[in-house]
């Protein structure tokens, strides 16, 4: 988004609800719409803090997402909430359409996505608890490449001898899944038939039945 229209967003905002705050034959209001805009038009995901400092003069921005969402509820394309940020994003019943168009950010070794299952389900958890989760030492390398991709990220380190780094996802990872938080995920019996993570038992993964 150019300075032009960042400008021209801010002065709609500066008008404030009072004349601009009628609902249209589409069912948006002003604020509502000018929000919209700001969504469709960013490249990220934003916060409601990313927002306000765009359009200072919305009174209530939580309120008018909270109704954005009810209103692309339906349609081709959702707003959607991950963590405590907001972005469009396709309705995943028509996500097919856009498989031959959509760029694989990287194809992942069997002992990857086992890796990321086990950060997902253990966050924050360090390497040797990872190698002790799966039974194996991880070969060199990996957990770089799964840092590349930015669906994990480093953590709290654990208050322990040598305090060694633990690794969790983000909100790319959420992103990514189509997930608003990490207790959206599936179940270790979803992950299994997917082919996520090898025979490994719940308890072993510390899931939630």
């Amino acid at each position: 988004m150019n300075f032009y229209h960042q400008k021209e967003l801010k002065n709609m905002a500066g008008n404030g609800s009072s004349e601009l705050d009628q609902t249209d034959p589409h069912g948006l209001v002003e604020d509502e719409k000018i929000l919209e805009v700001l969504l469709f038009a960013s490249r990220n995901p934003m916060t409601i803090g990313d927002l306000k400092k765009s359009c200072p003069n919305i009174a209530d921005i939580a309120s008018s997402l909270t109704r954005l969402m009810q209103f692309y509820k339906d349609r081709g394309i959702n707003l959607i909430k991950i963590k405590n940020t907001y972005a469009f994003r396709t309705a995943p019943r028509y996500g097919y359409l856009l498989k031959e168009y959509v760029e694989k950010r990287v194809k992942l070794s069997k002992a990857a996505k086992e890796t990321l299952a086990i950060i997902a389900y253990n966050q924050p958890v360090t390497r040797s608890e990872i190698e002790s989760i799966r039974g194996v030492s991880l070969y060199k390398g990996l957990l770089d490449s799964l840092l590349q991709t930015e669906w994990i990220t480093l953590g709290p380190r654990r208050n322990a001898p040598g305090r060694p780094v633990t690794f969790i996802t983000t909100n790319d990872f959420l992103d990514y899944f189509g997930l608003q938080a990490v207790k959206d995920m599936p179940n270790f019996q979803e992950l299994n038939e997917a082919g996520l993570v090898g025979g490994k038992s719940n308890n072993a993964l510390n899931l939630e039945q």
